[in-house]
């Protein structure tokens, strides 16, 4: 099974890539982040003629989510249970072949001082409970997306000068932490423990040219998938390409 993220930063914009994405690397289960697009502008149709399966929850200019499968998705669930009055579209769960799929666009936060950290802070506190909830009924569970931290200073560019900034924050990593210890695994780092594997480049200067980036796209999986997980990579080809986004596809593969 090969199960991808992937932060397209604008489906209409990124349409054609995602296509072509999905017809060179076959992936089982591709979740995709920031579409900004409502729920009625989806492109359904056009995925489901090339043989997908989507559910997706959408939001206009920011946000949305989404879900893109070989197999009928079940079970669909959006949202955040501990925040119900939440409008950001930023959580997506299906159950795809026997795997309980959480996708996430978690919150950016902007800056450590700002109101948008402190939302930040709740909504992981939330996520927390949503997937402590989900792994005792789901023994096979991953869940993955744009998390928008950096886990470790591994994951860093300029870990000197990113140091307690937005996204690598001593607070921010001690969040990504308590879900790991729900009994998830980093899935890139159980493959490859050391290096540099950066899922994020700032448009400008020229930061992937200069392969100066962030990993702050991320694939946590149960026990039970953990231990069938084979291989992680960044696919890199597909930022390199005309009006990439600015994110890299991360997939995993499991022999399940």
């Amino acid at each position: 099974m090969k199960i991808a993220t992937w932060n397209v930063n604008s489906l209409n914009v990124r349409l054609p890539q995602v296509q072509n994405w999905l017809a060179d690397h076959q992936a089982d289960i591709l979740a995709l982040q920031e579409l900004k697009l409502d729920q009625d502008k989806f492109p359904a149709a056009a995925l489901q003629m090339m043989g997908w399966h989507c559910v997706w929850s959408g939001q206009k200019t920011y946000n949305g989510v989404a879900i893109i499968s070989r197999h009928e998705p079940q079970d669909v669930h959006c949202g955040l249970p501990a925040l119900p009055d939440d409008p950001q579209r930023r959580v997506i769960a299906a159950t795809i072949n026997g795997v309980r799929v959480i996708n996430v666009y978690c919150v950016n936060g902007e800056a450590l001082d700002s109101p948008k950290f402190q939302y930040k802070e709740q909504w992981f506190a939330a996520l927390t409970e949503f997937v402590r909830t989900e792994m005792a009924v789901h023994p096979k569970l991953v869940l993955l997306g744009d998390f928008n931290i950096a886990p470790a200073d591994a994951d860093c560019y300029d870990p000197e000068k990113w140091h307690e900034k937005i996204h690598c924050s001593s607070i921010e990593r001690q969040w990504f932490k308590t879900l790991l210890d729900l009994g998830l695994t980093d899935s890139l780092r159980k493959v490859h423990p050391e290096g540099a594997f950066y899922t994020w480049f700032d448009y400008r200067g020229a930061m992937f040219q200069r392969k100066l980036g962030l990993r702050i796209d991320h694939i946590l999986t149960s026990p039970e998938l953990a231990a069938t997980l084979t291989d992680v990579t960044v696919d890199l080809e597909t930022r390199a390409q005309e009006r990439p986004s600015d994110h890299a596809p991360v997939i995993a593969e499991f022999d399940c």
